[in-house]
């Protein structure tokens, strides 16, 4: 029988599979927080609903040790004070376990139209969300909602979708029979039944809880997996709202809401995940975060399929361009846009320290790393206005590297703190742009500095910028490569060496689409072949090893020989 919440959202469904086939733009959910399509209210009854949770308790009904945790600070230096129940680990798994198996048997369809019931319900609480992200990541207020909301639900619709088209493939049952020439025919009805691995465990990071949470959230949810839910201890609220909405969905429609439960903790929880990571009941493990966290759980947590997104080091590499303005304006966008907090910000900018060709002549080496420095000075000189792209620094540990790097090359531009017009407390900092050489500086820029930090880099030629681009994405990981060029050559030779490098590439970007942005439903966030990601977002392989396919088979008359029988009666 056909499930009431997959027959609700199937024409969602069906949008969805044509979608990831034509790659082409989609999405049912609007990223524009228009009161036309959200609400007059909306706004204001999300920030209100947002601010219910501060200074409070959060409530969620689920197995708990009776004690509180919980020690968010926003970035914009609000008060959040939000304490959430304490859990003990056991019990969550025990209450997992209970709940996994009513869920397993509901099936593929109830698995489906549960996932795409909490992501409809998840769109209306997207400005609560959104103010949530924004308070404990530091993203301005239209990032944190977009992210947030929208951009993070179209990831886990992608998922869903990615998990249907799977699961659809696979029959119920099937009538097998194999021809024995003279003789009758060889008969047997099968059956095959979908089996979850067991219970997910999604580790959530501080900069993007939702838009990085949610595509394993939802694939675990989708392949009909119970899931706990550890979010970073710096940005819980915006998962613990999604597990609460996700509780009540699961509620509602007659399953045991501990098929989804939270694991809030304190800072420096690493011996706690550890130990809930190698745990013998995890099947499934989904990590946003550093290189040493994420390699950690790809050693050692064998019992489990993990998929990890790690560290890299993104770069950009100049050739020639058409319009150096317009090139630095993008790139400009890109190191500022939340501070280069992001997964896919542009570190590293290589040059010919000869310089490159343009529509208006030559420029030197050192024009072009004085006209990129310029244009992120121009962008960020207006405080009112920059904050609303830089948003703020979410922990202290990115404001000590920037003090770390500038000792690391020569200053083009430095990083200087701005003065937010509502939140005087927000930490905000602009990007710091040092210059340095190929020849000698390689040890410095062949490492990640997570934050607003990147470098122009002088190269002997084009050749050794792609070079290097290849090289550092294969060994040291990357999720974005851009390019500009105005040679064919070059742009193929770019080609190879993004499919050296395992990296996604974009060439000649000086509009509105920037290197940092990724399309739900048309582009492959990560692909899995350099150390940055051992997985895309998303694609069959992250959604078809969360489930197994279990037969039986009984002998059986042939059809054919039942059906000549009966003609002969």
């Amino acid at each position: 029988m056909t499930h009431p919440l997959f027959t609700k959202h199937k024409a969602m469904l069906d949008q969805g599979l044509s979608a990831i086939e034509t790659r082409g733009y989609w999405s049912p959910f609007a990223e524009t927080p228009s009161p036309k399509v959200y609400g007059e209210t909306a706004n204001a009854d999300g920030e209100a609903a947002f601010k219910s949770h501060l200074g409070k308790t959060f409530e969620l009904d689920q197995p708990s040790t009776g004690e509180t945790v919980g020690k968010e600070r926003s970035p914009f230096g609000v008060t959040l004070d939000v304490r959430y129940p304490k859990a003990d680990p056991d019990a969550l798994i025990h209450a997992a376990a209970e709940a996994q198996a009513e869920w397993r048997a509901a099936g593929p369809q109830a698995w489906v139209g549960v996932s795409l019931e909490i992501l409809s319900r998840l769109n209306r609480a997207s400005f609560e969300i959104g103010y949530s992200v924004m308070h404990t990541t530091g993203q301005a207020f239209m990032m944190a909602f977009q992210a947030g909301g929208p951009h993070a639900q179209d990831r886990a619709l992608e998922a869903v979708v990615y998990a249907w088209d799977q699961l659809r493939r696979i029959p119920s049952e099937a009538h097998w029979e194999k021809p024995q020439g003279k003789n009758p025919p060889l008969a047997m009805q099968k059956r095959y039944t979908v089996v979850p691995r067991g219970t997910g465990l999604v580790l959530g990071c501080c900069t993007f809880p939702t838009w990085n949470g949610y595509p394993g959230l939802f694939a675990d949810l989708a392949t009909g997996n119970a899931v706990i839910v550890k979010p970073h201890p710096g940005a819980i609220l915006p998962l613990a709202i999604t597990v609460h909405i996700a509780r009540e969905v699961l509620c509602d429609a007659g399953f045991d809401p501990n098929v989804v439960t939270l694991l809030a903790t304190e800072p420096d929880d690493g011996p706690i995940v550890q130990q809930l990571a190698v745990r013998p009941e995890i099947k499934l493990i989904d990590f946003t975060g550093s290189t040493q966290n994420g390699a950690w759980l790809e050693r050692n947590a064998h019992q489990a399929q993990v998929y990890t997104e790690k560290a890299g080091v993104n770069q950009i590499v100049i050739d020639s361009v058409d319009d150096m303005k317009a090139a630095a304006r993008n790139i400009a966008f890109s190191l500022a846009l939340y501070s280069g907090q992001m997964c896919t910000a542009p570190q590293n900018i290589y040059v010919p320290r000869d310089g490159i060709r343009t529509a208006d002549g030559h420029l030197s080496f050192d024009d072009v790393a004085k006209t990129l420095a310029g244009a992120v000075e121009k962008l960020t000189s207006d405080p009112a206005r920059a904050v609303e792209l830089t948003g703020a620094i979410q922990n202290e540990g990115v404001i000590a590297r920037i003090a770390e790097a500038r000792g690391a090359g020569d200053v083009l531009l430095d990083s200087r703190t701005l003065a937010h017009p509502l939140f005087p407390d927000a930490r905000v900092h602009t990007p710091l742009v040092l210059k340095m050489d190929a020849r000698s500086d390689q040890p410095k820029f062949t490492k990640e500095w997570f934050g607003p930090i990147s470098f122009v880099i002088a190269t002997d030629s084009t050749a050794q910028s792609l070079d290097l681009a290849g090289s550092i994405a294969q060994e040291h990981g990357a999720l974005t490569l851009s390019v500009y060029t105005t040679d064919d050559a070059i742009m193929h030779a770019a080609h190879e060496a993004a499919i050296r490098g395992g990296v996604a590439l974009s060439i000649n970007l000086t509009g509105g689409v920037f290197v940092n942005q990724s399309a739900a439903f048309s582009d492959f966030h990560g692909t899995g072949a350099n150390p940055a990601a051992n997985a895309a977002l998303a694609d069959a392989a992250f959604v078809a090893n969360r489930f197994r396919v279990v037969q039986s088979r009984i002998h059986v008359a042939p059809k054919a020989a039942s059906a000549e029988a009966g003609q002969t009666a």
